[in-house]
């Protein structure tokens, strides 16, 4: 019986599946190395709707996106910044705090967009499907539209930046988000210089890239990586 059209759309061939894997180990946390050129509405239209077909629980799609273009609420955004990462650059001693000062850790003014990702814990009711158990669920999956948009950024050359030192506090105020919307992710968005060809953190020696064996176990916890003696058991 020969494949339906739907099918044959929803097979992924050689050339594909490379640009996906491309995608994924060129994606950077980008900071400095923002233009000011805007986004044309049909690129941002495509990563936000990539956004959108993330997975999530018991298809319950969680999320919301607040864009933020006003010069105005990016400085109040950024003044937010300044003040937390005052509070946690005090909690690095010696050479760390030496190097934490030099890092650029945001792009907020730089860049021509801020996207805050929200996460609605009660869209669908108090019982969703599959998060009868692990609560979490729904703040997991709108970490998954998260992924998607950097994701879908990068395939159309557009820099993303996480800004995670700041309070939640700093974000409502500025974008009139209610208590009870979970604050996920405040995202830096625009077309960049260049990309780095490593995380910067890695490049600067803050932290190596885990080798993803060590990352791997077999069958149950272990605290060794396995060899291939062990692996063939």
């Amino acid at each position: 019986m020969s494949p339906d059209h739907s099918s044959l759309l929803m097979k992924i061939t050689e050339n594909e599946r490379d640009a996906v894997y491309k995608t994924i180990f060129s994606r950077r946390d980008v900071r400095g190395e923002f233009s000011p050129e805007p986004i044309p509405e049909d690129v941002l239209h495509r990563v936000l709707t990539a956004a959108h077909h993330a997975p999530s629980v018991g298809f319950m799609q969680p999320w919301d996106f607040v864009l933020v273009q006003d010069d105005h609420t990016k400085g109040k955004i950024k003044a937010g910044f300044d003040i937390a990462n005052s509070t946690s650059a005090a909690q690095f001693d010696g050479d760390r705090a030496e190097q934490y000062s030099k890092l650029k850790l945001e792009g907020i003014l730089e860049a021509p967009l801020g996207i805050c990702v929200t996460c609605d814990r009660n869209r669908n009711g108090p019982v969703v499907l599959g998060r009868t158990i692990k609560a979490e669920m729904d703040l997991f999956s709108s970490v998954c539209a998260v992924q998607n948009l950097w994701l879908a950024a990068r395939a159309e050359n557009l820099g993303v930046g996480w800004v995670s030192i700041i309070h939640d506090s700093v974000l409502r105020q500025a974008l009139n988000i209610p208590e009870e919307i979970e604050i996920i992710a405040y995202l830096c968005v625009g077309y960049v210089s260049y990309f780095k060809d490593k995380p910067e953190l890695e490049t600067l020696g803050w932290q190596p890239r885990r080798d993803v064996n060590s990352a791997i176990h077999y069958g149950s916890w272990s605290k060794t990586m396995p060899t291939n003696t062990d692996k063939e058991k």
